[in-house]
């Protein structure tokens, strides 16, 4: 069985939308885009190194893999682009749209059952990157086993959010944790359960 894992730069107030550039995703008027530009450090290019080595397929939403398609074809090995060309997309959409990066793979049908059935099969991890949309339904069919979460010391206040609205109510586990140099705090869950509440006792 394969391994998902959710790879997501939030804020403090939990934002993911257009963590690298202007323009990268600004629907619903979002202005604030490339908000982590300015905290990358060699501390977490590391991190990134060590994240990408392994083998890995990728599971993109479509946003999210035409944004990638854009850049990282023409990206020289050495910028980090030989991992990610040679890995398998697979992309879910609502369309059909032509997937011109190569080794790109439509996930047909319902999204939910595709991902599910690529985690029965065999291969390496799958990574999912940014895919707000995406990550939603994998969070909604409990089909993440891995969030690799770095939180950057910035509020922006709206913008689209890994954990939206009507997320379900779940423990996580921390399992590893690093800081960088800019106070970006990078931590690695796993899903722990149910959620568990309690008292302190107080009346």
């Amino acid at each position: 069985m394969r391994r998902l894992i959710v790879s997501t730069f939030l804020t403090l107030d939990g934002v993911m939308q257009a963590p690298g550039g202007p323009g990268e995703d600004d629907s619903g008027g979002f202005t604030h885009g490339g908000w982590s530009v300015n905290y990358w450090d060699e501390k977490m290019g590391e991190v990134m190194d060590q994240a990408m080595s392994p083998p890995f397929d990728l599971v993109l939403g479509r946003k999210t893999y035409d944004i990638f398609a854009a850049h990282w074809p023409h990206a020289p090995e050495e910028a980090g682009g030989k991992p990610l060309n040679d890995a398998t997309k697979y992309v879910a959409s609502r369309g059909r749209p032509t997937l011109a990066w190569q080794n790109s793979v439509l996930i047909e049908g319902d999204v939910a059952e595709g991902v599910a059935a690529l985690k029965q099969g065999h291969g390496p991890e799958l990574q999912v990157h940014g895919s707000g949309n995406l990550v939603q339904t994998l969070l909604r069919h409990n089909l993440v086993d891995e969030f690799r979460l770095w939180v950057f010391p910035v509020v922006i206040g709206s913008g689209k959010r890994l954990f939206s609205d009507g997320a379900v109510p779940a423990g996580l586990k921390l399992v590893d944790t690093k800081v960088s140099t800019t106070g970006v705090l990078m931590g690695t869950y796993e899903p722990a359960g149910e959620l568990v509440t309690g008292t302190f006792g107080l009346e």
